[in-house]
């Protein structure tokens, strides 16, 4: 999986579909991330909670598999596949599929 915390992605099925937002976490092991402003539900809290002293219903986003989101290709502007174009110096970019355009470095040069 390569998307990480901060990446903007655009979700490609379920009730949210077409929401794009930036990833706020991660869950490599399940496959599972979290976009801000998808998959809202409400949650009950009692009296006492740090986030609401008084209790009530708090809006908060669950994961959802990283299957049903894409990468934003910088130059396009929409949602592309990505692959791994390793250069001639021996450092990694991950690549945008639709344009070629690079979206991240993911390792440095070897020496």
């Amino acid at each position: 999986m390569h998307i990480r915390k901060g990446d903007i992605v655009e979700v490609l099925t379920g009730n949210s579909s077409g929401t794009r937002g930036p990833v706020l976490s991660v869950d490599r092991k399940n496959g599972k991330l979290v976009v801000e402003g998808v998959n809202r539900v409400l949650k009950h809290v009692k009296r006492g909670h740090p986030k609401s002293p008084q209790g009530g219903r708090l809006q908060t986003e669950l994961a959802i598999d990283a299957s049903n989101v894409a990468l934003i290709d910088p130059q396009t502007n929409s949602p592309t596949k990505v692959s791994v174009r390793v250069n001639a110096d021996g450092s990694k970019d991950l690549v945008a599929r639709k344009s070629g355009a690079v979206i991240r470095a993911l390792a440095p040069a070897k020496k």
